[in-house]
C-alpha cells in the first residue's frame, strides 16, 4: 500500500502532456477560455502603441513650466487640440501646449503632460499653475512590452485576462491543445440510474454525474458509458472499448478485494501495467492506477465519496498536466485555523469534508455537520475543501492550524 504522496509521484510521473505537434487545434477567441495555449504568443505590436497620455490636461516641453507656481504661473499658447485616436498634426515649439485627453498620442516637441487640475484655459491660452515631474503622465511606446517579444508562454491556462491581452495583440486565433479525451462507467449489479424505481438492495449511481462534473471542471471531454453490471465479459468489452477511445478511463466499483470485483484482473488479461491497487488514505484505500501505451486508468472506490475525494486528489492533478498545463497541477493547499476539533484513528492519511470561511481576514476550517461517514455523501454537498490529517495524526484541537485543500 503507497502512501499518498508516492502514489502522487507514481502518476505524475508516468503523465506525459499532449504532444505539441499532433495535438493541437487553432480557435477563436471567444472559444479559448479555460483552454491551455499549446505555442507560446508575440505580438508585431508595442504596448502602448505610441507615446499617449495617462492623463487629461495638456502636452508641453517640460523645459518650459519647471519654474511654474500658483503665485507666478507660466503662461502658454494652445496650438492644437488632442483626443484619443487622433493623429497630431502639429509640432509643440516653445512657448507652446495643446490639449491632450486620456490615451491620446503625444505631439511632436512634447515630453510631458501637466493635469488639467492645475492649469487654467482662457480661450487660446493655458495658465501653468505648478511645475510637473519631467516626463509625467506620458506612457512610452514600448515600456509594457516590446514587439516581437513572448507575449504569452505556452502551456498556461487561457482566462479573460489572457484573451483581452490576446484580442490587444491582434491575434484572432490561436493554437490550444486538444481536450484530453475521458471515458467514465461505474460497475455493480446494485446500481440503478435516477428515475428508476429502486428495489431493495439497489442504489442510484451518482458516481458517473459527480466524476464527469470534476472531469469537465479541469478542462476535459467526457464520454459517459453509464452502468455495467458485475459480469466479467461485459466489462472486458468495456474496458476494451474505453481505453480504445481515451487518453484516461476512470471506472468506479470492482476494485476492492470482494468475489465480484473483477476490474484488475481484467486489466491485467488486457495487457495493463498495474501499479498499485491501495493507497494508505481515508476515504479512497482501494485505489487502483494501471497504464496502457496510450492509456491511463483509474479504479476508483464505488463508494460516493471516496470516489469524489481521490478524483479530487489524484486525477484532476493528471488531467492538468496531460492537458499540457506547465505547471500547477497539483491541487491547491493552504495551511488554514480550523475551527472544529478534527479526529483521525492516525492509521492512514484522512481527509475530512467541510467549508472554509473567511473570518476578520482569516482562513477557517468548519467540519461539515452531520454523520462524517464516508457513506454519507448528503452532508459533502455545499462544501469547498479537505481537512488532511497526515499518518499519525489523531487529533487536531479547535484554532490549531491545519492542512487543507481546496476544491471548488
Amino acid at each position: 500500500m503507497l502512501s499518498v504522496r508516492d502514489a502522487e509521484a507514481t502518476i505524475l510521473n508516468l503523465v506525459q502532456g499532449l504532444d505539441k505537434q499532433k495535438d493541437i487545434e487553432f480557435v477563436d477567441l471567444l472559444t479559448a477560455h479555460n483552454r491551455i495555449l499549446a505555442t507560446s504568443v508575440n505580438s508585431y505590436l508595442d504596448f502602448p502603441h505610441w507615446d499617449n497620455s495617462e492623463m487629461d490636461g495638456f502636452a508641453v516641453r517640460y523645459a518650459d513650466v519647471l519654474k511654474a507656481t500658483a503665485e507666478k504661473p507660466t503662461v502658454l499658447e494652445v496650438v492644437e487640440e488632442i483626443p484619443a485616436g487622433y493623429k497630431p498634426q502639429i509640432t509643440v515649439k516653445p512657448g507652446q501646449a495643446a490639449r491632450i485627453f486620456t490615451g491620446a498620442v503625444m505631439p511632436d516637441g512634447a515630453d510631458t503632460v501637466v493635469m488639467q487640475e492645475k492649469t487654467h484655459r482662457q480661450e487660446n491660452r493655458v495658465f501653468i499653475f505648478a511645475a510637473p515631474q519631467p516626463q509625467e503622465f506620458v506612457r512610452r511606446k514600448g515600456d509594457f512590452y516590446k514587439a516581437g517579444s513572448e507575449l504569452l508562454p505556452a502551456g498556461i491556462r487561457l482566462s479573460a485576462t489572457e484573451i483581452a491581452v490576446l484580442a490587444a495583440a491582434g491575434h484572432d486565433q490561436i493554437s490550444v491543445f486538444r481536450r484530453p479525451r475521458v471515458v467514465i462507467f461505474s460497475s455493480g449489479n446494485e446500481l440503478v440510474m435516477p428515475g428508476e424505481a429502486l428495489q431493495a438492495g439497489q442504489i442510484v449511481d451518482s458516481n458517473q454525474f459527480a466524476l464527469a462534473t470534476l472531469v469537465r471542471e479541469v478542462g476535459a471531454e467526457v464520454l459517459v458509458l453509464g452502468i455495467v453490471k458485475d459480469d466479467p465479459t461485459a466489462l472486458k468489452e468495456i474496458i476494451e472499448y474505453a481505453i480504445a477511445n481515451s487518453d484516461i478511463v476512470i471506472s468506479s466499483g470492482g476494485v476492492s478485494v470482494g468475489d465480484y470485483d473483477y476490474i484488475e484482473k481484467i486489466l491485467q488479461s488486457l495487457g495493463a501495467k498495474i501499479h498499485f491497487q491501495s493507497v494508505q488514505m481515508r476515504p479512497g484505500k482501494p485505489l487502483t492506477f494501471a497504464t496502457f501505451p496510450n492509456t491511463l486508468y483509474f479504479g476508483l472506490p464505488g463508494n460516493p465519496v471516496s470516489a469524489l475525494v481521490t478524483c479530487w486528489r489524484f486525477v484532476q492533478p493528471t488531467i492538468k498536466k496531460l492537458a499540457g498545463l506547465a505547471q500547477g497541477w497539483q491541487g491547491q493547499f493552504l495551511k488554514v485555523r480550523s475551527h472544529s476539533e478534527l479526529q483521525s484513528n492516525g492509521k492512514m492519511e484522512t481527509y475530512i469534508w467541510g467549508k472554509l470561511h473567511l473570518v476578520n481576514g482569516v482562513y477557517e476550517f468548519y467540519q461539515a455537520g452531520g454523520n462524517n461517514s464516508s457513506g454519507n455523501l448528503i452532508n459533502l454537498a455545499q462544501t469547498n475543501a479537505l481537512a488532511v490529517l497526515p499518518v499519525g495524526k489523531t487529533l487536531v484541537y479547535p484554532r490549531e492550524e491545519v492542512l487543507v485543500l481546496q476544491v471548488r
